[in-house]
């Protein structure tokens, strides 16, 4: 049970320092207004656009010293983001502080492995954070979901242009790090999805690695051919540019049934084509591919994302609402680099369209270079996390 409700603070400013001092005023003052005993905020999340990544260690240095006792995670982004606001290409840093008793949740990284079976903490979720040059990062994701009881992360991969970088009481480059956190913190998450089907749901029948071979049987390049209705004499310069915004929508079987005809289900994986052989009449896809999982080719499609996180954010105030779950303290979400405002139409549009649904909560989070949900990595998605009170 949670001892008050999280806060959180945003600022951009063209230097990191006057940006911190400016959070680090909106916290404490947040936190003087709760009345909260000393010590009772143990666990801080960090977001800032790359502009400040050189700074990283400072950052982190001057957060240790203004809040001690709040163990700091985070990671720098293209983006950040707070309630109803994006910052975009822009200097600007986020902050969020929970009230979570201290045994209740475990950072780890590198420096600091992760609890053995026979440890008295046991992980039930984790929030990770990530760089996507880590060599079998799939896999890393899912031998870390192994390791909780219910198999769910959330949270993505810096996106950062300077110097990709996450944060765990240190500043880490490679690998992941993050925060585990018992079966006393309880939340909802879910994940919404970008793109839109522009044809029908294909079983893939040959494949090898990320060659995809043949669908329903057939070859692959006739079918994303008719499925964009590419007329079969086009020169190779023009199907290259006819591909080149297509998508590729890969789920597992049966296990992702869409909810709605014409959209993804909640798993489905939305990789690039990344070539073509004519000859062959094979695609290249930007992971690997298993034969007997299902495909659909895709575009990114802005009202369709819309309405998308318009959904989710609504199934999760309907929960709260029912009291199943308790009362919402705080939130994060975790939204692709390639999102943001201009692709929703506006700036601040997709956030606004959380807070609409959710209220003024405090939420922070980042525009990431990869998004995680469950054990798999996402593009082109939003994952959005909020803790509740419990019941």
């Amino acid at each position: 049970m949670l001892r008050a409700s999280f806060v959180h603070a945003h600022a951009a400013a063209p230097d990191w320092q006057e940006a911190l001092t400016d959070c680090v005023g909106q916290l404490r003052t947040r936190i003087a207004a709760q009345h909260a005993a000393p010590g009772a905020f143990t666990l801080g999340w960090c977001y800032f656009s790359d502009y400040f990544a050189p700074a990283a260690e400072a950052i982190l240095e001057a957060l240790q010293q203004n809040l001690p006792g709040v163990a700091w995670v985070g990671t720098a982004g293209l983006g950040v983001l707070a309630s109803g606001v994006e910052y975009i290409d822009e200097p600007a840093l986020v902050l969020m502080a929970a009230p979570l008793p201290a045994e209740s949740f475990r950072l780890f990284s590198g420096r600091q492995p992760l609890a053995t079976v026979s440890s008295d903490f046991v992980a039930h979720t984790a929030l990770v954070h990530g760089e996507g040059s880590t060599p079998d990062i799939q896999d890393l994701l899912h031998e870390l979901s192994e390791r909780t009881t219910t198999g769910y992360l959330f949270g993505g991969l810096s996106s950062a242009r300077n110097r990709t970088l996450h944060l765990a009481d240190g500043v880490l480059t490679g690998g992941l790090s993050g925060v585990l956190f018992d079966s006393s913190v309880h939340l909802i998450s879910r994940v919404t999805q970008g793109c839109q089907p522009i044809g029908p749901q294909r079983a893939v029948t040959g494949s090898e690695g990320n060659y995809v071979i043949t669908l329903d049987g057939r070859p692959a390049l006739d079918c994303v051919m008719q499925d964009l209705g590419i007329d079969d004499d086009l020169l190779a310069e023009e199907l290259s540019d006819a591909l080149s915004a297509t998508l590729v929508g890969i789920s597992s079987g049966n296990e992702d049934v869409p909810l709605h005809a014409g959209k993804f289900g909640a798993d489905t994986l939305v990789r690039h084509l990344v070539g073509v052989d004519l000859q062959n009449r094979v695609l290249a896809v930007g992971d690997q591919v298993d034969a007997g999982s299902q495909l659909a080719f895709c575009k990114r499609h802005p009202e369709a994302a819309r309405r998308d996180l318009l959904r989710i954010a609504t199934e999760i105030r309907d929960e709260l609402e029912s009291g199943a779950s308790g009362e919402l303290a705080g939130a994060l979400y975790v939204s692709c680099s390639g999102r943001g405002g201009p692709h929703f139409g506006a700036r601040h549009a997709e956030l606004r369209v959380v807070r609409d649904v959710l209220g003024d909560v405090p939420l922070v989070g980042f525009f990431a270079g990869g998004e995680v949900a469950r054990d798999h990595l996402y593009g082109y998605t939003g994952v959005l996390t909020v803790f509740t009170t419990g019941t």
